[in-house]
């Protein structure tokens, strides 16, 4: 049962996280991008694979936004891993597999991009039993990707 109530709350931490109207600066890891939604899309795309991870799917959010009545039409979700530590994690540790691929949102706003994730040092309470080196490594290649990812020419 503890492992169940872990695992909601840490799925209910990442869907929170993942809002845009969320706003918890320390639980967030967000990047503003000055460069178009295609352009910043392939850039991501790019980083993440050469940052030694591989793109599972994307999926598009902003259909359900639109019919929704939200004004926008650029708004993914990159899910991303590396397989063999994505099975051997959830192997070992089913709790986190609510949370596993990792996952990048993008969105385009006005000329902008913006991309956001969930800051993985955070995820470390909920999982006291997984090393702290597996976060602190996704927290450290997340910022790699971000940084990759933005380049303005």
């Amino acid at each position: 049962m503890s492992n169940n109530l872990t695992s909601i709350k840490a799925f209910l931490l990442l869907i929170l996280s993942l809002s845009p109207f969320a706003s918890f600066a320390d639980d967030l890891i967000m990047m503003r991008i000055r460069q178009s939604f295609p352009e910043t899309m392939v850039n991501l795309q790019s980083a993440i694979k050469k940052t030694g991870y591989k793109i599972s799917r994307v999926q598009r959010v902003d259909i359900g936004l639109t019919k929704s009545g939200f004004k926008t039409d650029k708004y993914r979700v990159v899910f991303y891993g590396k397989p063999d530590e994505v099975n051997s994690l959830t192997e070992n540790h089913p709790d986190i597999i609510p949370l596993l691929p990792l996952k990048i949102s993008i969105f385009a706003e006005n000329n902008e991009t913006i991309i956001l994730t969930t800051n993985p040092k955070q995820l470390k309470r909920f999982f006291k039993d997984i090393p702290d080196v597996i976060f602190n490594q996704w927290h450290d290649d997340i910022n790699s990707i971000f940084d990759l990812t933005n380049v303005v020419d």
